[in-house]
C-alpha cells in the first residue's frame, strides 16, 4: 500500500489516480497528523509526500517512518526545488526526489515507485509474502529470549550430538537481523539478515538443506558463512500456531554432507519443540500479566 500526503486535495487526487492507474493501492492524507493516523492503522510499503504540510514538513514524516520501518520506500513529490528544501536538518533521511513541475513528473513518479518497491523486495534478502504479519507475530515471542537459554540450550546440545554436526542453533528472524537465542558448538549473537542462510529457510515450510555452501551460488561468496566455516547447513522453520515462520532450528558443519529423510523429520521435531518452548513462555507471560492486572 502507498500512502500519499498532500494538503492540496486536487493534487492529492491526481497523485493517487496516477499511482492507482499503475496498479498500486493507495491511501491519502492531507497533514502529518492524518498521515500518522494512517500509519498506525495499516502497514505502508511506500510514502509519497509533499514537502510543505500544514503541520510540518514531509521530511519529518519520512524520518519518523525510517526509524520504525526502515524498508519503507520514500518519495518527496513536491513543488519545492531542492535549493528551497532544508535537507541539512534531516541529514540521514534518504528519499527519492520528484519535482511536480517537470513535464513528465507523474510518469516519473510511477516509475520511481515501481523501482523502489522492486528494489525493496528483490535485493538485500528475499522476503516471505506475509512478511509484515510474520514480524508482528514475532513480537509476541521476542520479549525475553534470554529466559529460554537453558531449555533451548539442552535442545541444541542434543541436536548437535544426535546429528553429529559441529553446531546447532536457534535463531529468530527479525526485520534486518537474525538473533540467536541458543547456540551449541558456536558462539553467535546476531547476524545481518542478508548474511544468514536462515533467511532462506523461513521461505519454505519444509527443511532447507544446503549440502555444500561453496557450491551454492547464494552462499559461495558469503563472507560470514566462510568465516564461520560452514560448508553444510540444514534448517527447519519454527512456525507459530497461526502459521507464521518466525525462526529456525539449524545445524552447521565444516564439511559438506547430506541429510537423510528421517533426519529431516527429526530436525523438524526439534524446531517444533523449540517453538513450543516459545509458545509456553508467551502464555506464562500473559497469565502472569493478567494476575498482576487483577
Amino acid at each position: 500500500m502507498i500512502l500519499c500526503i498532500d494538503s492540496d486535495t486536487n493534487e492529492l487526487g491526481r497523485t493517487r489516480d496516477a499511482l492507482e492507474a499503475g496498479g498500486f493501492r493507495t491511501r491519502g492524507a492531507d497533514s502529518l497528523e492524518a498521515a500518522r493516523t494512517e500509519l498506525d492503522e495499516e502497514s505502508v510499503d511506500c510514502l509519497v509526500t509533499e514537502y510543505d504540510l500544514p503541520d510540518g514538513s514531509g521530511l519529518e514524516l519520512l524520518r519518523e517512518s525510517r526509524r520504525t520501518a526502515p524498508d519503507t520506500a520514500c518519495v518527496l513529490y513536491t513543488d519545492r526545488s531542492l535549493e528551497e528544501i532544508d535537507t541539512a536538518a534531516f541529514g540521514d533521511v534518504i528519499a527519492e526526489y520528484v519535482p511536480k513541475g517537470d513535464p513528465d513528473a507523474v510518469d516519473r513518479l510511477v516509475d520511481i515507485v515501481e523501482h523502489s518497491l522492486a528494489f525493496r523486495s528483490q535485493t538485500a534478502y528475499p522476503l516471505p509474502e506475509n512478511e509484515d504479519a510474520r514480524l508482528a507475530a514475532l513480537e509476541r515471542y521476542a520479549e525475553d529470549p534470554a529466559s529460554l537459554s537453558a531449555s533451548l540450550g539442552r535442545l541444541t546440545e542434543l541436536a548437535a550430538e544426535q546429528f553429529n554436526v559441529d553446531a546447532a542453533a536457534v535463531g529468530l528472524i527479525a526485520s534486518h537481523e537474525e538473533r540467536f537465542i541458543s547456540c551449541h558448538g558456536t558462539s553467535l549473537d546476531s547476524l545481518e539478515r542478508e548474511e544468514t542462510i536462515c533467511t532462506y529457510a523461513i521461505l519454505d515450510e519444509d527443511v532447507t538443506v544446503v549440502e555444500d555452501t561453496a557450491e551454492d551460488p547464494r552462499f559461495s561468496d558469503n563472507e560470514e558463512v566462510r568465516a564461520a566455516g560452514i560448508r553444510f547447513y540444514a534448517g527447519a522453520p519454527m512456525t507459530t500456531t497461526d502459521g507464521h515462520r518466525v525462526g529456525v532450528f539449524c545445524l552447521h558443519h565444516s564439511e559438506a554432507r547430506s541429510l537423510a529423510e528421517r533426519d529431516r523429520e527429526l530436525l523438524s521435531l526439534y524446531a517444533d519443540e523449540a517453538m513450543e518452548q516459545l509458545e509456553l513462555r508467551h502464555r506464562l507471560r500473559d497469565t502472569e500479566g493478567g494476575q498482576t492486572d487483577g
